[in-house]
């Protein structure tokens, strides 16, 4: 099914996403790395295109730079600089390093205002737009229901509805209290933040701006998990797989410049009393998203407001999820249901093109 809607002026102006530069620190840890630096030809858009790659982990799913027509040195100084950058933002905001500053905010700001510096707080304060905006659904205070739903994917086994509900009770974004002119933050209730769900789309706004500001003379690809951003004009693909089948491919989002964000129960679904569930939970119910498996979004750039991450939308549900994307200029997205159905929105006039995978009909 097909939906296409008229462009409208974006009912939102959540954020400016295109965070100040921050000051600079050391990156307390680094990630596991297997960098392979070697010149090889990557199968893309119909020809073949030499490209320096380099590859790594980086917030336990791989990262990759792919730099076009580069020789190893220009491409390791700007595959160097985005994982770099992109280390840097999983140390300083890792939920599990003792030593970032959102485990000493977790520590101390229960009853007490802890000073924060600006990049921390302008993304504390995106977290809380975009709970705001999902009614809940989207929640980075969601620590003590994670562990129940680990147990059940492990047991096969439901858990109570007593469980979800002393979890949703430790949880609530509106606990999280910000003094902005002062830099600081205080929880009223002993809550956990985890801003897990948008340090991904973050990295990508960083290195979008990294790659403005190097200019390199060639076409960059950069993955992160299922995400990708494309630098320089390019006949660049997105290939839209079967969340339930290895083998088959949806079709492709077919673009020359652009991101691409994706939130997947793929690899990722848990069976439960005989049924599959997708990983990721509305955290209003504390159950995972209903008929749901994977959402693939399409944007022009990073350089407006008209942005908004894949796991922020996929809470919200396909309607209201391509409402607003339909007033966001030039977005596309494919969305799958529990069944395996795709609905696509592409915008009148927008860049990205779909191509149906011929081997379906």
């Amino acid at each position: 099914m097909n939906i296409r809607k008229p462009l409208l002026k974006s009912p939102i102006k959540i954020c400016n996403l295109l965070l100040k530069t921050a000051r600079g620190r050391l990156v307390r840890r680094h990630a596991l790395t297997a960098f392979a630096a070697v010149a090889a030809l990557f199968a893309g858009c119909g020809r073949q295109d030499a490209a320096y790659k380099q590859s790594t982990f980086i917030m336990n799913v791989p990262a990759q730079v792919m730099v076009y027509g580069a020789d190893e040195a220009a491409g390791k100084e700007i595959a160097d600089a985005v994982f770099a950058e992109w280390n840097r933002i999983s140390g300083e905001f890792s939920f599990s390093d003792p030593y970032s500053l959102t485990s000493v905010v977790n520590k101390k700001a229960y009853g007490e205002w802890v000073k924060v510096d600006d990049e921390f707080l302008r993304l504390l304060q995106l977290s809380l737009d975009y709970y705001r905006l999902t009614g809940g659904a989207f929640d980075v205070t969601f620590a003590p229901l994670w562990p129940v739903w680990k147990e059940a994917a492990s047991t096969k086994k439901m858990p109570a509805k007593e469980e979800i509900a002393k979890a949703l009770s430790n949880m609530g974004s509106n606990y999280v209290q910000v003094d902005a002119a002062r830099k600081q933050v205080r929880f009223s209730k002993p809550v956990q933040i985890n801003m897990g769900g948008v340090l991904r789309g973050y990295c990508f706004v960083r290195a979008a701006k990294l790659l403005r500001d190097l200019a390199p003379a060639y076409a960059v690809e950069l993955r992160l998990g299922s995400n990708m951003l494309s630098y320089g004009k390019k006949n660049w693909e997105y290939e839209v797989k079967d969340p339930f089948k290895e083998d088959k491919a949806f079709g492709k989002l077919l673009f020359d410049e652009g991101v691409v964000m994706s939130s997947s129960g793929r690899e990722h679904f848990v069976q439960i009393e005989g049924k599959l569930y997708s990983h990721i939970l509305d955290l209003k119910t504390g159950y995972p998203l209903d008929d749901f498996s994977s959402l693939v979004v399409y944007f022009p750039s990073l350089e407006s407001d008209d942005f908004l991450p894949s796991a922020v939308l996929a809470v919200m549900g396909r309607e209201k999820a391509f409402g607003l994307l339909s007033g966001m200029k030039g977005a596309a997205a494919v969305w799958i249901d529990g069944s395996g159905k795709e609905t696509l929105l592409l915008n009148e006039a927008g860049p990205a093109r779909w191509e149906k995978d011929k081997s379906l009909f």
